[in-house]
């Protein structure tokens, strides 16, 4: 059985910046949300935008495959300010992992422009006010998420960065085998980016974990993961985390 450390649930918190204040209620929606989401997180300390049942269930899946010794290294693609990959080193060292990898992919420059003919929800949502000048396309730059890996004391050689644009850097990425990817792309190409370069590459028994799956009021990301998934043929049933997050546990 695996040790479980009281400090992962320190830095769930301090990730979060919920050590002194409570986090925006990820089930709820509209005006309310999005003003508690802007002050919390886009306009606060959080070095991470998730809510901590995502980050319970990021655990989870992470100390799972190391359990069941599913073998591959742990990916997220959309880190922003990089509190997901943070936290994955996080309990790597926990448990004392030196044999696997935190891949860590981001343009590190705001989100992609959407094909406005073939995503016009996207495109409408990505010139918007609230997306360019609310959440300014979710830009952190790499010096940025360096900066928070050295402040938890997690910048290491078991830390890789992809700097770039998914459609250039995954197709020829050096990684060998995933066992947790988790795919924060937001629009539709970025998410089907992901799947096509790098689904291959997770291990059976791994873990596919998609942020904005229940998202559909501005990005077309379901659309991307229903199509992929019909298909490669692949009926392992998704699982719903929240409003927003689902995952699947690849069985063949």
């Amino acid at each position: 059985m695996l040790p479980v450390s009281p400090d992962l649930d320190w830095l769930k918190k301090s990730l979060t910046a919920t050590l002194d204040a409570p986090e925006p209620d990820a089930q709820a929606g509209g005006a309310r949300y999005l003003v508690d989401f802007l002050g919390h997180y886009v306009n606060g300390s959080a070095v991470t935008m998730v809510p901590m049942a995502r980050m319970e269930q990021l655990q989870a899946c992470i100390e799972d495959v190391l359990r069941r010794g599913v073998p591959g290294d742990l990916m997220e693609c959309g880190v922003w300010r990089g509190g997901l990959p943070i936290f994955m080193r996080a309990v790597l060292k926990t448990h004392g992992v030196t044999d696997r990898c935190v891949w860590a992919a981001d343009s590190f420059e705001g989100l992609p422009e959407p094909d406005a003919k073939r995503f016009p929800k996207e495109a409408k949502a990505h010139h918007g006010a609230l997306m360019r000048d609310g959440f300014r396309h979710f830009a952190a730059g790499l010096d940025v998420v360096r900066a928070n890996f050295e402040r938890y004391g997690l910048l290491d050689g078991q830390v890789r960065f992809l700097p770039g644009w998914f459609k250039d850097t995954l197709p020829d990425a050096p990684i060998e085998q995933l066992a947790v990817l988790r795919l924060d792309g937001d629009y539709h190409e970025s998410t089907r980016d992901c799947l096509v370069h790098l689904y291959d590459r997770l291990s059976v028994g791994g873990y596919l974990i998609v942020d904005d799956y229940g998202e559909d009021e501005w990005t077309d990301c379901r659309a991307a993961v229903d199509a992929f998934r019909a298909g490669r043929g692949i009926d392992e049933p998704m699982v719903q985390v929240d409003r927003r997050c689902w995952y699947w546990r690849r069985a063949r």
